[in-house]
């Protein structure tokens, strides 16, 4: 998503061109007005997440304001402006839901940080508020997934993938009898109806390349991207973005979900992303389901499972918190909880990658009051180090049976072989560690179960390390704030 852009409202010249001196350079982009009407006005620009504003105006007050933008703006975060005599009214404000307040004369570098700490905030809660917002249209795409053997099935599902993440094109790509294809089952948003494209072989195009490797991707701008820089022309996506993610029954890939040119943003984001990957999963189930049925091909080594109807559930449950939630020890607590519990399973478990990238560390567990997890790994062995090292789901029955699996790293702390779902931890194209869940039945580590979760952890992940950076930016706020007093009692 692009940056929020900063309103500042002072009028006097001189501080609004103090502050867009300070700003500009970083890459901040500002509106500068210079009474209360003008702010009012601008507000409505939803673009705008964050406002400096000067308690002293010529037309209205600041506070008045401030409560006229509660009114309109109630998501904007607002910055307050204040000399040392207008204390009263910066508690009034403060009480009132500003984020943040700066005493003039103004310190450049707090500045800087405090409206970098305001935009982080704005763009947290505004992801969280568009996945809050998305979780009933997956309800409505996974309530569709029960008529998949059904023959307007396939453009039903399309349409609403593209309604559930904001996308002008969607498709669902079928992997053909022979395993070397993909034939367009269905698309929305493209010249062509579907009947009329031509297959794709694997490892041709993007959507050839992706069904190759088996991977998800996100893609903001296909012609600066250095994977698929080369295939910008052919591709034709009208705005650059796209993103694709794997459909899979069991370990078998059995389709593509894909999504381009968002109508919402800029370009999909992990959010989307992990939304697709849940929807995907579910798809996998009842697309495998329905080729088992129908006779087409299947892998002999690979069972056509029912769906699992536990996994909608599970995956609202871990969204809505992921949605209720910012502090790092809750997020985590939170979401692992209802996985070790649809699941029967403990130790449920997170662990990221040292700073040196040879082990991993476990961040957190969710124990059940019956077995623990290991608390570091080493992070090139076993089961768990091939997940770390490839970036690729393990699900496993009897991970005992694998010759990959060690003894010492992939099993809990009590050393008790289990049944195994390990799968990657995902933030920015980045493999950041790995989960682990130790479920009691051997039909519960599953690929689909696994996909779901690949996708809802990854995205638990990315909001404590966005809540961290911004608990590091507040300690730099404050840092600032006391070099700045010192500095003026220095001088004085």
């Amino acid at each position: 998503m692009n940056q929020a852009r900063v309103l500042v409202v002072d009028d006097e010249r001189f501080f609004r061109e103090a502050i867009r001196d300070a700003l500009e350079p970083e890459g901040f982009d500002l509106v500068l007005v210079g009474d209360g009407h003008s702010a009012l006005e601008e507000a409505s620009d939803t673009t705008l997440g964050v406002a400096i504003l000067d308690l002293q105006l010529p037309d209205l007050h600041g506070l008045e304001v401030f409560r006229r933008l509660r009114e309109t703006r109630p998501d904007l975060r607002v910055i307050i402006l204040s000399a040392h005599t207008d204390q009263e009214y910066v508690l009034e404000a403060l009480r009132l839901g500003a984020c943040d307040y700066l005493a003039k004369p103004l310190h450049a570098e707090e500045l800087r940080l405090a409206v970098g700490r305001a935009i982080e905030t704005f763009d947290l809660a505004s992801s969280r508020e568009r996945l809050r917002s998305r979780i009933g249209r997956l309800d409505e795409a996974l309530a569709g997934l029960s008529e998949a053997d059904s023959e307007g099935f396939p453009i039903r599902i399309v349409e609403a993938t593209a309604a559930l993440v904001g996308a002008a094109r969607a498709s669902l790509l079928r992997v053909d009898a022979s395993g070397s294809e993909l034939r367009v089952a269905a698309v929305v948003g493209a010249k062509q109806d579907a009947v009329a494209m031509e297959p794709i072989a694997f490892g041709d195009g993007v959507a050839g390349l992706l069904a190759e490797r088996g991977e998800s991707v996100c893609v903001s701008e296909i012609s600066a991207d250095a994977q698929f820089g080369e295939l910008a022309q052919a591709e034709r996506y009208a705005t650059g973005a796209f993103a694709i993610t794997p459909v899979r029954s069991g370990d078998r890939l059995v389709g593509l979900l894909c999504v381009a040119d968002p109508t919402t943003a800029p370009a999909f984001d992990s959010d989307d992303v992990t939304l697709l990957g849940i929807l995907a999963g579910q798809l996998g189930v009842r697309l495998g389901a329905v080729a088992g049925s129908a006779g087409e091909s299947v892998a002999a080594d690979t069972p056509v499972r029912a769906a699992d109807g536990r996994l909608p559930e599970l995956a609202r449950r871990i969204c809505e918190v992921l949605t209720a939630e910012v502090e790092p020890t809750r997020i985590l607590e939170a979401v692992l909880r209802p996985v070790g519990e649809a699941l029967n399973a403990a130790p449920v478990s997170l662990f990221l990658t040292t700073p040196d990238g040879r082990a991993l560390r476990q961040e957190a567990q969710w124990d059940g009051g019956r077995s623990s997890d290991r608390t570091q790994l080493e992070g090139a062995l076993g089961l768990t180090g091939s997940v770390l090292e490839g970036a690729r789901l393990v699900a496993s029955p009897d991970p005992a049976a694998d010759p990959r699996f060690e003894a010492g790293i992939d099993t809990p702390e009590d050393g008790r072989t289990r049944p195994f779902l390990c799968g990657p931890l995902r933030f920015r194209d980045k493999t950041l560690g790995v989960f682990r869940v130790f479920p009691e039945r051997a039909e519960d580590a599953s690929a689909e179960v696994g996909e779901m979760l690949v996708a809802c952890l990854s995205a638990a992940i990315r909001n404590v390390l966005l809540y961290r950076s911004l608990l590091e930016t507040i300690e730099e706020v404050a840092l600032a704030r006391r070099e700045g007093q010192a500095g003026t009692s220095g001088s004085s």
